[in-house]
């Protein structure tokens, strides 16, 4: 079975069902190694896929939830190839899509042959950079396509049509609608636009949209799924957990483990299309 069917399992079996999917993502390493394949596990146990990220020094995409936790990650002297054999004890227990969120200074210094060769070792299933502009692009999906990983893309407020579509002939997996114009984060409630973006968008692809940035509440997942999404992706609300239980490890898990609860819930509301 090729890995990108990952995709068009979980998307078409949760069509059917008539749920959107529920992405949680975390920071790979954080707050150490042992916890952060434990809240993995939890990840996968509720989640429909994977969002992971590696750390970076220099994230300039996250808020300041996410850079606390790259922090945390790299005072474990986390590398990129210590990240692969985490990635490979991560793919035992699971056969959830794996998604990677990363930074292009890393593949860059890793070598984008080797790193795209070691992502699909690891069974990655996408990779999504969050700094590599399209037009600067050709190289990474010619090499991470002979791999078989799809390649991710963002869309913004910002992405007039013309950008759109050449966006989505480069898309693979699914496409990554981002929620707000600035870092990620959780936000209070959700803007207007954002739904905007999604029902702009939809018509142009068949490619599921997944959304990002902010979302953090029940009432977030149903409106975007509402608005034509086909998945939601939580991050901050999730590193947050971490970031205030460092010193009780086994309440991290319940905690994260009770907010995916809540949050799959919302996402089983049915679909209005």
């Amino acid at each position: 079975m090729l890995k990108l069917d990952r995709y068009k399992q979980i998307f078409g079996k949760l069509n059917r069902l008539k749920e959107g999917a529920l992405i949680p993502f975390t920071v790979i390493g954080d707050p150490d190694y042992k916890t952060s394949l434990d809240i993995i596990k939890v990840l996968s146990n509720r989640g429909d896929i994977l969002e992971l990220v590696l750390p970076f020094s220099d994230p300039i995409a996250d808020g300041s939830t996410i850079q606390k936790a790259d922090v945390r990650a790299l005072k474990h002297s986390f590398n990129t190839n210590k990240i692969f054999d985490f990635l490979k004890k991560a793919r035992k227990f699971t056969d959830k899509p794996i998604g990677l969120l990363v930074y292009y200074n890393l593949i860059y210094q890793y070598g984008l042959e080797r790193f795209c060769s070691k992502a699909k070792e690891s069974g990655v299933d996408s990779i999504l950079v969050a700094d590599l502009s399209l037009e600067e692009s050709d190289d990474f999906v010619k090499v991470a396509r002979k791999n078989n990983i799809a390649t991710v893309f963002l869309v913004t407020q910002l992405t007039n049509t013309k950008r759109l579509r050449k966006i989505l002939k480069k898309s693979k997996g699914f496409v990554y609608i981002v929620n707000v114009l600035g870092v990620t984060g959780i936000r209070v409630n959700l803007e207007k636009s954002t739904l905007d973006l999604i029902r702009r968008v939809r018509p142009y692809t068949k490619l599921p949209l997944c959304a990002g940035f902010g979302i953090g509440k029940p009432e977030h997942v149903k409106a975007v799924l509402n608005a034509g999404a086909n998945g939601t992706i939580i991050g901050s609300a999730i590193v947050k957990i971490i970031e205030k239980n460092l010193n009780n490890k086994e309440k991290i898990l319940k905690e994260i483990d009770k907010y995916l609860i809540s949050m799959k819930n919302a996402a089983k509301f049915k679909v209005q299309k």
